[in-house]
């Protein structure tokens, strides 16, 4: 379990500096930058792309036969779970702060293009594995 765990470290580093600055108060935000409408939307869903990319990079070097719909449903749950909590944290305990469910949208947006870069890869590291192994049964 521990061999494990070191290979997610990258990605709970990453899910507590999240966690931290989706609950952190943003009272003056608006005079640090400027943004746009949505702009948080945009921020969850690239948090959780990174979020989701990390949990696949570990899985990957921590197992070493590793599936594809196994990898899918841990990333998809973990994330989502961890998201939900984030908006109801933000909701019922953190008053500074207000659960939004299009937070959580985008955060799962996120974790969809971080599926659908995985599963190109996936395939592709597939089609190099047997591309291998047919050269080397032909020499």
């Amino acid at each position: 379990m521990v061999k494990h765990l070191k290979f997610q470290l990258p990605s709970i580093l990453w899910a507590v500096i999240v966690f931290v600055l989706c609950n952190m108060p943003i009272n003056n935000i608006g005079n640090t930058f400027s943004y746009f409408e949505g702009f948080d939307k945009l921020v969850h869903l690239g948090f959780f792309f990174v979020l989701a990319v990390l949990i696949f990079w570990g899985r990957i070097n921590s197992v070493t036969n590793y599936h594809l719909i196994s990898d899918l449903t841990i990333v998809v749950l973990v994330t989502f779970c961890f998201g939900s909590g984030i908006e109801l944290l933000q909701w019922k305990v953190f008053t500074y702060r207000s659960g939004d469910w299009w937070d959580l949208f985008a955060d799962m947006l996120g974790v969809a293009m971080a599926v659908f870069a995985y599963i190109l890869l996936h395939k592709k590291q597939d089609f190099i594995t047997s591309k291998t192994n047919y050269y080397n049964e032909i020499m």
